[in-house]
């Protein structure tokens, strides 16, 4: 059984895992599934926009494919959950990643 699999195994148990969804998006952007990982990291963060490490993710894939302005947003938001959630270093790697695209 593949990562991707055992992943899905164990999000039909515990199907609100955000760390799980995570990992899955993170496994399809390594198997070169752009479009599956960007719809894993939004049904994330639609569930949970609190969960600040998804939105760097994103928005590197979103940068990848041609979509800077998307990833700005998904930059900015990021910004602003993580300032919520007191995470500095969540906040200063976003905000590297946006200003490389704003600057």
């Amino acid at each position: 059984m593949d990562r991707i699999e055992k992943i899905k195994e164990f999000l039909q148990k515990s199907p609100h895992d955000s760390f799980l969804r995570h990992a899955l998006a993170l496994e399809y952007i390594k198997q070169g599934d752009d479009a599956a990982a960007k719809a894993a990291f939004e049904a994330l963060l639609a569930h949970e926009p609190g969960y600040v490490g998804s939105y760097y993710h994103l928005g590197k894939l979103l940068e990848r494919n041609g979509a800077e302005a998307e990833a700005i947003k998904v930059y900015e938001k990021g910004m602003e959950e993580a300032k919520k959630a007191g995470d500095m270093h969540a906040y200063g790697e976003l905000r590297g990643a946006y200003e490389e695209l704003t600057f």
